[in-house]
């Protein structure tokens, strides 16, 4: 990515946050845009969400933001029109890094808990 790219993809997701949290975010809920990938050329911008909402499904919630993508792009391009030609059209995606990171975590539990296991046999023969 070139310099120009990274820029208004970190101006993008200051601005998209801001956006989310004030009008699209409900009670009790938290949503952080954790990355946002532009297409060279700034035609396309990827933003990778995650929302914390504990003992809610969160499947309402993008279905709600993925509804008003177009009042969002119009806000965003409010804030960014004089950075760009033309407004990047926006995709939203789940952004699903903290699941993998317990997966992980669980699997090398699970890992250590073997070889633990595994040394005490050893030792007791």
């Amino acid at each position: 990515m070139s310099i120009r790219t990274e820029r208004l993809a970190s101006v993008i997701q200051k601005d998209m946050g801001e956006i989310l949290q004030r009008n699209y975010q409900p009670s009790g809920a938290f949503i952080t845009v954790t990355r946002v990938r532009m297409t060279d050329d700034l035609s396309i911008a990827k933003i990778y969400l995650s929302i914390f909402s504990p003992g809610r499904d969160t499947k309402p919630i993008y279905h709600r933001i993925d509804e008003a993508q177009d009042e969002i792009r119009y806000e965003i391009a409010s804030k960014i029109k004089n950075q760009v030609r033309r407004i990047p059209e926006l995709l939203f995606y789940e952004d699903d890094t903290a699941e993998y990171v317990n997966r992980m975590e669980q699997l090398f539990d699970k890992a250590k808990a073997s070889r633990s296991d595994d040394s005490e046999e050893e030792e007791s023969k």
